[in-house]
């Protein structure tokens, strides 16, 4: 099996912005046409990415409307000119993995390399009950992350590729268009087992701001420990504030010193960040902020 012939830029997508800040739309109870245009506005604001949840259903009422994270993210691609287009994070129960890496593929190719895939082993088994998609426990689930990023950097690279996996097995596969770099491979983790796994085999690591300090200090040492360098991969703080509220925005140091709380994190380990914004409120809150840059 030929491995990649060029390795993803792991921090490149966070210069695409005019800051390394990217901003995680919600796709729970939201409307198409209104997600797609504050995605355009935050792009021309100068947001470094645009990120979606990746859920099927909601975590209250099941009947509440989710927008699908990756045909979102791709009709964002065409809707943008600069901002990374990724998923914060993908399930990976949600989509055999040689199927997701034709689909990253095609999006990171068609919008000129803006796509970054998040990747992680899901939590909510309220929506595989719903939808009758397995979810096997946590060791189960951590195998399948590992194989799946396995696949999906092998057919990343054409093919063919044969894969005699525990979980997904590849027989003389190949897969275009061949994306060159591939995308970066981010994996959440918001556990000391999801950082250690990130260090591991992911471009970079994504952790939430309750428990970041700690589990950043965890992602280095087993970084080290594999013999990697911190420059090689990228760590990205998910702003947790307000979480499922509902203008979760209001008041927050993101909208009201934005260059001071980024820098303060930095100076905390992370290398960009991504906060949540789940109203309209939220994201006109995010574009005046951008005017102060």
């Amino acid at each position: 099996m030929d491995r990649p012939p060029t390795h993803p830029d792991p921090r490149g997508f966070l210069r695409r912005g005019r800051r390394p800040i990217g901003v995680c739309i919600g796709v729970i109870g939201a409307d198409p046409a209104w997600w797609l245009e504050s995605a355009r506005r935050l792009d021309e604001a100068g947001y470094a990415g645009i990120w979606a949840w990746d859920h099927f259903v909601s975590r209250g009422d099941r009947r509440t409307p989710v927008l699908e994270c990756w045909t979102t993210l791709a009709m964002a691609a065409a809707s943008t000119r600069r901002a990374t287009v990724g998923s914060f994070v993908t399930n990976v129960m949600n989509r055999h993995p040689a199927v997701l890496a034709r689909m990253v593929a095609t999006i990171h190719v068609a919008s000129g390399g803006r796509a970054v895939l998040g990747i992680g082993i899901g939590g909510h088994p309220a929506e595989h009950e719903a939808y009758g998609i397995d979810f096997p426990d946590v060791p189960e689930r951590v195998a399948r992350l590992e194989e799946a990023v396995e696949v999906i950097r092998a057919l990343w690279t054409g093919g063919p590729v044969d894969l005699p996996g525990r979980f997904y097995a590849l027989e003389d596969a190949v897969a275009h268009p061949r994306p060159e770099p591939p995308p970066p491979i981010v994996v959440g983790g918001e556990t000391a087992a999801g950082a250690r796994l990130a260090a591991r085999i992911g471009d970079g690591w994504t952790g939430f701001s309750d428990r970041f300090e700690t589990l950043v200090g965890i992602f280095d040492e087993t970084l080290a420990a594999a013999g990697r360098r911190r420059e090689d991969v990228v760590v990205l703080l998910g702003v947790q504030e307000g979480w499922g509220a509902g203008d979760a925005l209001r008041g927050s140091p993101w909208v009201e010193a934005p260059i001071e709380t980024l820098e303060t994190w930095r100076a905390r380990g992370a290398d960009g960040v991504v906060v949540q914004a789940r109203t309209p409120a939220d994201v006109d809150a995010l574009v005046r902020a951008a005017e102060r840059w």
